[in-house]
């Protein structure tokens, strides 16, 4: 995955999201990251590429700034230090259903993306991520994807996203998981917490 590479710049004919959009004009955006130096960094070159970036540290911050004034565009991380990325995707949708949005972190797993996007997420990347990454996801036509990995899943990523699924289905009931496949409450909460398996 590349680096958060500020300085490469993107040829303008790709940023501008096609005109039969209703965000072809508007160029707002809410970037939702617990992780505040990278928000801020992302702000910044994402600035530099024409968008209009604001920077929320939590649900709430975000659900503030939707509240206020929906943006054309938003990239939210899932795992926030006071909930998920997924309440603020909702808030979102439901106060400007054209919104592009882009649910971002580092614990990437297939059963979390298949939410997102039924949530109206418009794609799912994983971290690390650069601002070029990024703008092409959200410029995209719609139906445009990123490339699927050359390499099938291995053994332990299967597992991962075998627990992510059954998580999600219950509604990420920790305790209600854990009945269901068998296994210790502590357990599951120690391979939720980790990164997925590459």
């Amino acid at each position: 995955m590349a680096n958060r590479n500020e300085t490469a710049e993107p040829d303008k004919d790709s940023l501008s999201p096609p005109a039969a959009e209703p965000t072809a004009l508007d160029k707002s955006l809410l970037i939702v990251d617990d992780d505040r130096p990278f928000g801020e960094r992302l702000a910044r070159a994402m600035g530099s590429r024409g968008f209009t970036p604001r920077v929320a540290v939590s649900v709430a911050e975000g659900l503030a700034a939707i509240q206020a004034e929906a943006p054309a565009f938003a990239v939210i991380d899932l795992k926030l230090g006071d909930g998920t990325g997924l309440d603020v995707m909702k808030a979102l949708k439901a106060k400007r259903p054209d919104a592009k949005a882009i649910i971002l972190t580092g614990y990437g797993a297939i059963a979390t993306a298949v939410v997102a996007v039924k949530l109206g997420a418009y794609d799912y990347l994983a971290k690390p991520v650069n601002a070029d990454e990024v703008v092409a996801v959200l410029t995209a036509e719609k139906g445009q994807r990123i490339d699927s990995p050359e390499h099938p899943m291995s053994a332990d990523r299967v597992r991962w996203e075998h627990i992510q699924r059954v998580y999600e289905s219950c509604e990420r009931n920790v305790s209600e998981t854990a009945r269901q496949l068998n296994m210790h409450r502590r357990t599951l909460q120690r391979i939720l917490g980790k990164r997925a398996p590459r």
